[in-house]
This record gives C-alpha cells, structure tokens and sequence, in this order.
C-alpha cells in the first residue's frame, strides 16, 4: 500500500481520499493501483454503510497524469494493464453494495470525471470545473466514460462534451444530470457529511438491491428485471430492516435501521 490514497472509516461511514495534491491527484501507476486494491477492500467490509470520495488539496481528481503520459508517450501501446488496474477499480466503486458520494471541488477532469459519474450521489462547490479531457490530447476515453455519460446526458450531448472536451462548472453539470447538485464550497463537506449519515443509517439492504436492479437496468430484458426485483424483494422482505420499517410505520415513528 502506499500514501497515493487514504482511507478512514468512522463509524459506519468511510472517507476515500485521493492523496497527490501536489499534482490535482492526478492518476499515476501508484494512485491506480491503490485504487483498485483500496476499493476492493471497502467493497468486502461488513461494517461500512456509505463512502465518500473526495480529492486532498485543490481539486477533485484531475484525470490521468500527463506528465506521466509524455514520458511514455513511445510505449503507451502497453497501457492495458493499467488501464486494466482502473476499470477495476471503477466496478468496484460502481459495484459497492452500499452509497457512494462523489465530494468534488476544484479539477473533475478525464478519468476523474468517470469515478464521480461511477458514484452513486455526487455533490460539487458551485466552483468546481469539469471537462472530458481525453481527446484534447489526442486520446479517446476510459474509466467508464462512455458507458455512463450517454445515461446522464443522452447521446448527442455525451459526443458533444467528448469531442469537444470544453470545460463546464458544476451549474452546468448538475442541469445535465451528471452531479446531483451544486453548492456554495464553504458548504460542501457539510452537505456530504449530512447525506452520508442520513443515507449510513438507512435501509442498507434495500439499497444494495436497489443499485444492483438500477446498474443492470438497461441491459437486462423486462421480463429479467421484473423477476429479479420480486426476488430482490422478496429477499428483503426477510431482512430485519424491512420488519424494523414496518413495525415504525404502524407505531408513526422514525424507523432505527441497522443493515441486516
């Protein structure tokens, strides 16, 4: 392990924390692979009931490295481990079976925009900045990109902000669906920390069967997904979460949920 990615849990909550701020956390090999490795850990936890995803110092996650790009500008036909090493890590953060928030300021750029559109929420400071990034260098994406962003967005927008890579801030970001809403930034870690404790002590269950009938929702036939979601519901329906939720209906009280 190394220093490129923190991680801290408190209570039922945990804080990832991309960690080169020197550099906008820009993606070297380092930080992709703590990546993966770090995501796969939080992915088997048993006591974690929401994430957030943010950037140390400026910025978010400013993409890949560049610089490390040049360097290797003569051999990056043998990228596909690395890249390999990323997508990993984005199933795993789009694959979590709880909620994951996307904490964003500053830079939200190429690869780092994938990991905020793999999360589940995304909450931005109204001065963040965004950008596909990928083919002003000559490059088309990854991380995701191009699987998520026509969802967002519809596919004529997702081939407008790919090819022409334009930066767009976070008012922008959250009319095309892409953030869930922008914020003053003296705001922001308040605002996620809110939404973190009230989804941590939430339904858990049903979350995590609720995003995996989401995530398969549009390559799965009707047929398929109406199967799955009263087998998913019927699977809840067993959980104590669901008798919790229930018993505090009928006695008009708050429910006290507890993931299991």
């Amino acid at each position: 392990m190394n220093d490129t990615i923190l991680f801290s849990q408190s209570g039922s909550i945990g804080t990832l924390t991309f960690n080169r701020p020197d550099v906008y956390n820009a993606m070297n090999i380092e930080l992709i692979h703590a990546m993966r490795d770090v995501t796969a850990e939080i992915v088997a936890s048993k006591t974690l009931r929401a994430v957030i995803l943010k950037g140390a110092g400026k910025a978010f996650l400013a993409g890949g490295d560049v610089g490390l790009f040049y360097k290797q500008r003569e051999s990056m036909g043998n990228v596909k481990p690395l890249g390999d090493a990323l997508h990993a890590g984005i199933k795993n953060i789009r694959n979590m079976p709880f909620p994951v928030i996307a904490q964003i300021h500053g830079a939200c750029a190429g690869a780092g925009l994938s990991v905020a559109m793999a999360a589940d929420f995304a909450i931005a400071a109204d001065g963040a900045q965004f950008n596909t990034a990928y083919t002003k260098i000559g490059l088309s994406p990854d991380g995701g990109s191009t699987f998520f962003l026509p969802r967002y967005v519809g596919m004529k927008r997702a081939i407008e902000l790919t090819m022409l890579a334009e930066l767009f801030d976070a008012k922008a970001a959250a009319a095309m669906g892409i953030i869930n809403r922008a914020v003053p930034a003296d705001q922001l870690e308040q605002e996620v920390a809110a939404l973190a404790e009230r989804l941590s002590n939430g339904a858990t269950q049903a979350f995590a069967r609720a995003k995996k009938l989401i995530n398969q929702s549009f390559v799965t036939p009707i047929d398929k997904q109406l199967d799955d979601e009263i087998a998913y519901f019927a699977e809840c329906a067993m959980t104590n979460d669901f008798k919790e939720g229930v018993t505090a209906f009928v006695e008009k009280r708050k429910p006290r949920f507890e993931g299991k």
